[in-house]
């Protein structure tokens, strides 16, 4: 039995904060607004695990009123929403902003997201430009896309 499961995330940029995507720090560009560290690329993945094992979405799991979850590291939130009963093949995800650029990072962000999801799984993360449109071409935000393939 196979599954997939979509997540989407976004947040506003916060300049007192670092940058976090993947787990992985970018120095010198502003974070994310946020409860947890505001990573939105594996929020989005991880509302893609959970949707795809049928277990709701990142907000019924890490409520944002919860405490316990201020400034977390989004990935000790990835690595309990891994499910005991499906095996997660493979992510798929696309990270959009002007800055920071993706493909310099990119190994470092697939290396870190394979630390918590086995080095097994197959994942793609691509940095996507809006050209300058909108909320993100202005820098005002970070939007990030994903897709689990999860087999049982």
């Amino acid at each position: 039995m196979i599954r997939i499961g979509f997540g989407y995330d976004s947040h506003a940029v916060d300049p007192a904060r670092t940058l976090i995507l993947g787990g992985i720090k970018f120095e010198n560009i502003s974070g994310l607004k946020g409860h947890s560290d505001a990573d939105v690329l594996v929020h989005a993945i991880i509302d893609a695990i959970l949707s795809a094992s049928g277990q709701g979405d990142i907000g019924e799991h890490f409520p944002d009123t919860d405490p316990g979850y201020e400034n977390i590291s989004s990935l000790e939130l990835l690595r309990e929403s891994i499910p005991s009963d499906w095996n997660i093949e493979q992510i798929d995800a696309t990270v959009i902003c002007d800055q920071p650029k993706i493909l310099p990072e990119r190994s470092r962000i697939i290396a870190s997201l394979k630390s918590v999801l086995g080095q097994n799984v197959q994942i793609t993360v691509k940095g996507k430009s809006t050209e300058k449109l909108g909320f993100l071409g202005r820098g005002e935000g970070i939007v990030a896309f994903a897709v689990a393939l999860l087999s049982k």
